[in-house]
């Protein structure tokens, strides 16, 4: 079998590196496709994992609250859900994400700030989240719960 002479002289190799040299720098990115809400079909995935959770199913749960924050992200009750279910699966930075997303939906929800500052404090040691998120419970609920009031002044001698 005959060596082809620009094998030799190694030029198509030459080529090819410069080729992808040229192309190294660039980025292949995919085109985004939007996220579509949809809440009748949110509201009956929240049903089926509201019934998965009954039955014991947790994974079966998380799943179908996933699908249904996903085409419903301003439900909070489903949001608060699915957050406490994951925390209780050791999933906090997760369930502390979700309930962020959650309250930029729906800020005014004291239940998505109580569960965000329980898990900050307790779970990822985030003092500071915990704080503005206990406060702002209380904004919201307007009681006068003790306990909230000295986990507060907790956390504040605590960060001092």
């Amino acid at each position: 079998m005959a060596c082809n002479p620009l094998l030799k002289t190694g030029l198509i190799w030459t080529f090819l590196l410069v080729f992808l040299a040229g192309c190294a720098g660039q980025e292949v990115r995919q085109p985004e496709t939007p996220v579509s809400t949809n809440p009748e079909l949110a509201e009956s995935y929240e049903d089926e994992g509201r019934k998965a959770l009954e039955a014991g199913r947790k994974t079966a749960a998380v799943e179908a609250w996933q699908k249904a924050v996903e085409l419903d992200p301003t439900n909070a009750v489903t949001v608060n859900n699915l957050a406490l279910l994951l925390k209780d699966r050791h999933r906090f930075s997760e369930a502390a994400t979700l309930l962020e997303t959650g309250i930029a939906h729906s800020p005014d929800v004291a239940e998505l700030h109580f569960n965000l500052a329980v898990i900050a404090e307790l779970y990822l040691l985030d003092l500071e989240t915990a704080l503005v998120h206990y406060n702002r419970y209380r904004q919201l609920t307007e009681e006068d719960d003790q306990r909230v009031a000295g986990w507060i002044a907790d956390l504040e001698r605590r960060l001092e």
